[in-house]
């Protein structure tokens, strides 16, 4: 399945796989924003 089929289901909105691909992808985006932080905040403490 190519990106540009993915991205017209997270933008159409007749009902179907619009929504759920919708929350799939802020879901996602905010996962990583979440384990980017985790991972990063030590990384600059040497204690």
């Amino acid at each position: 399945m190519q990106i540009h089929h993915l991205m017209s289901l997270a933008v159409d909105n007749s009902s179907g796989p619009g929504p759920v691909m919708r929350t799939v992808l802020v879901g996602s985006v905010v996962g990583v924003v979440l384990l980017a932080w985790f991972v990063l905040r030590g990384y600059g403490k040497k204690d």
